[in-house]
């Protein structure tokens, strides 16, 4: 079994037709367990779709989805990136990953995080006021939840459990748990002090930038005297058949998409050359197979990470796009990957 993982994410980005017209929220939730089983057969490890709540984003139930994944694959793993635990129940989302792990045979995985897209927060009546408090105390039950046992916990924000032996449980140990970091010292050491995984969401500029933050998780572990758990890498990416092809079907949908974003959070205008420059030197892997191998090995070996998940699929790219790009990602770099690491394909 291989030391790396590589992995896809979704949004669930409202993807388009193959002659550009943008397809129905319904289709677009049909077309993700299209392309996990696609992945699953193309032989990658980590399926992983994002909780949002808007119109380009309609993954609100990302754990429905992920119920009609497990029962039309076999081997890959499934999850959340993230969840946003700030504005859910710990336990509803313990219940509904534990009841996934059941149905999935313990492929099951979930990514926790405090949400740096807020939808949700008005949505389900919480005080952004609230933000770094509501994550601190729900992680907390989380991680009590995880251990299996009644708990009996108390906080300021979530009503108090008294010896609530909370259910499903799950065979063969509690579900995986990484914790999504965008660039938070604080969150690093909380994800070593809970003893979980971490997930870098690496989503521009340079790899080595985020350097500190895996050599400040291993120092807390050590301190902390925690076991060693694994770094994984969250980036975008797309990949076609040449350098140029993947960026020329990516690059009016990156302008598109960065646009609308940016107009929401005051970001300025993107540019075909901020797009070269990502790709060239920054989070961006797009381009060829050797070419996105290349960059995801030299990513990995940076942080020392052992599992890589590539963000694809931008709002507007057609169905035939995407579905090559998931070929191309299990069956070309994903081996590539591995061998520039040192490793055989098997």
């Amino acid at each position: 079994m291989s030391k790396y993982s590589l992995g896809l994410d979704t949004f669930g980005d409202v993807l388009s037709d193959n002659d550009g017209k943008p397809v129905s929220h319904a289709e677009t939730i049909r077309g993700l367990v299209e392309h996990a089983v696609l992945a699953d057969r193309v032989g990658l490890d980590f399926f992983g779709i994002g909780e949002h709540h808007t119109f380009d984003m309609p993954l609100s139930a990302p754990d429905l989805v992920m119920a009609a994944i497990a029962a039309q694959t076999e081997r890959i793993r499934m999850g959340s990136a993230v969840t946003v635990l700030s504005s859910d129940d710990p336990v509803r989302v313990y219940q509904r990953y534990a009841t996934l792990h059941a149905l999935s045979n313990g492929r099951a995985e979930v990514i926790l995080g405090r949400g740096s897209s807020i939808d949700s927060f008005p949505l389900f009546g919480y005080d952004l006021a609230d933000y770094e408090e509501l994550f601190e105390e729900k992680v907390d039950l989380f991680a009590r939840l995880l251990e299996e046992k009644p708990v009996t916990w108390s906080g300021r924000l979530r009503a108090p459990l008294v010896d609530a032996d909370v259910v499903p449980h799950t065979e063969g140990g509690p579900i995986r748990t990484w914790i999504g970091v965008g660039g938070s010292p604080k969150s690093v050491i909380r994800t070593a002090t809970y003893g979980m995984s971490l997930m870098l969401a690496i989503i521009g500029g340079p790899v080595e930038r985020f350097k500190p933050f895996a050599d400040l998780f291993r120092e807390a572990e050590r301190r902390l005297e925690k076991p060693a758990m694994p770094i994984g890498i969250h980036s975008p990416g797309h990949i076609a058949d040449t350098d140029e092809e993947a960026y020329e079907q990516l690059l009016p949908h990156y302008l598109e998409v960065l646009t609308r974003i940016g107009k929401q959070r005051g970001w300025r205008a993107p540019t075909a050359d901020q797009l070269r420059h990502e790709i060239e030197n920054g989070a961006w892997h797009v381009g060829s197979p050797e070419t996105v191998a290349r960059k995801i090995a030299d990513s990995l070996r940076t942080l020392g990470a052992v599992r890589f998940d590539l963000k694809y699929g931008l709002a507007g790219v057609p169905h035939d796009a995407v579905m090559r790009n998931i070929e191309l990602y299990g069956t070309k770099v994903a081996p590539m990957v591995r061998e520039l690491l040192g490793e055989s394909e098997n």
